[in-house]
């Protein structure tokens, strides 16, 4: 392989890349207009929740009952409201979530030692709020009624009252549950399927559409260097991407990076050659630039956003898409990527991610170069 013939194609390449300002600006400006409204809009937070209160009674006890919701940043009581007709009201008009309803014996039951029945009225249009939302609602009337029976028990005589079990939850890796220490980082996957993929899709058919791909037929260059010297400026600009991604993670979203900077940089740089494969493969195979870019966003960035696990856990898809995800190469990626953000784990751990990535960057390589080699001899 002559290096002087690989840097002049190199070259052209990185030329013709800053020629076309409008394709850099877009390779650059769309990852990061996608980190920064996925990093913001997309969370799986939940707090303020409006909630409308119907308090039938209007007692001390049901007032020192609804203090657990107000004491609590998952929700915030939007409105007392006197009928279920203003629930409805409500409800439908999307201004609460969710409707609290104590009915008039609320405190009596309390006091004569009954189950107090507190109603919930939920919104379910969103199975995943819902969820959310009963949950919490479960948590706060769970801790009124540990408060309760504690007190009934006082009554009774007993001296001290201990609860036969206590929770003590841990979390690690996210203490604070921030949901965005969770999705960017597997975003820099997607975003490097976007920057690598999508654009490498386009070099080889664009050559032959603009009549330019039979004059390099024609020189004495071997099939390598043709694809080494096409991809080497790709390669530079999606790991810019990764560069850019990194600081907005760290200054723009405080996203920790608990682990080897470097060895990060290593994985992505195996990744990144990953999709440069898979995009010349494409752009080899096509027979337009249109059919590449479609091509390119069915079999690369859509798969890369859905079913990668960066932003949907894989163990709640299906079994048959749960397969599948094996297949998508981000899906390995984004696992290197959240272990060494969120973990601090090393190569000792993620050595099986990082054989798949080279396995699948030798595949699509060979693969491209080989039907490469047909369209030039």
């Amino acid at each position: 392989m002559d290096l002087i013939r690989t840097w002049a194609v190199f070259r052209k390449e990185l030329i013709h890349i800053r020629r076309d300002l409008p394709s850099l600006i877009q390779v650059i400006l769309l990852p990061v207009m996608l980190l920064l409204l996925n990093g913001y809009a997309l969370t799986f937070d939940l707090t303020d929740v409006p909630l409308a209160v119907y308090d039938q009674e209007q007692s001390r006890v049901s007032q020192d009952f609804l203090q657990g919701f107000r004491g609590t940043r998952y929700f915030k009581i939007y409105r007392t409201v006197f009928s279920y007709e203003e629930i409805a009201d409500l409800i439908n008009s999307r201004r609460v979530k969710v409707a609290l309803v104590l009915p008039f014996d609320f405190s009596r039951s309390l006091k004569s030692g009954q189950s107090a029945k507190v109603q919930a009225i939920i919104d379910g249009t969103d199975a995943n709020t819902a969820n959310l939302i009963i949950g919490y609602f479960q948590g706060i009337v769970s801790a009124y009624s540990q408060k309760v029976m504690v007190e009934r028990l006082q009554l009774q005589g007993a001296a001290r009252v201990e609860i036969p079990i206590k929770s003590d939850p841990r979390v690690w890796y996210n203490e604070d549950l921030e949901s965005r220490n969770f999705i960017v980082p597997g975003l820099i996957a997607i975003i490097m399927t976007m920057a690598g993929a999508l654009l490498t899709a386009l070099c080889i058919i664009r050559e032959k559409e603009r009549g330019s791909f039979e004059g390099l037929m024609g020189t004495p260059l071997k099939k390598w260097e043709l694809i080494l010297g096409k991809l080497g400026p790709y390669f530079l600009v999606g790991m810019l991407d990764v560069f850019i991604a990194m600081a907005l993670g760290e200054f723009l979203f405080q996203v920790p990076l608990k682990g080897s900077v470097w060895l990060f940089i290593a994985l992505a740089g195996l990744f990144m050659l990953v999709v440069l494969g898979q995009g010349l493969l494409i752009s080899v195979a096509a027979h337009s630039q249109l059919e590449a870019y479609q091509m390119a966003m069915i079999t690369t960035f859509l798969p890369s956003f859905i079913l990668s696990g960066a932003v949907f856990a894989i163990h709640q898809m299906p079994r048959a898409l749960q397969a599948v995800s094996y297949l998508v190469p981000a899906t390995y990626l984004v696992n290197i990527s959240k272990g060494i953000y969120l973990k601090g784990i090393g190569l000792e751990i993620l050595w099986s991610n990082a054989c798949m990535l080279l396995v699948f960057a030798a595949f699509f390589l060979l693969v491209a170069g080989r039907k490469l080699v047909k369209k030039i001899q």
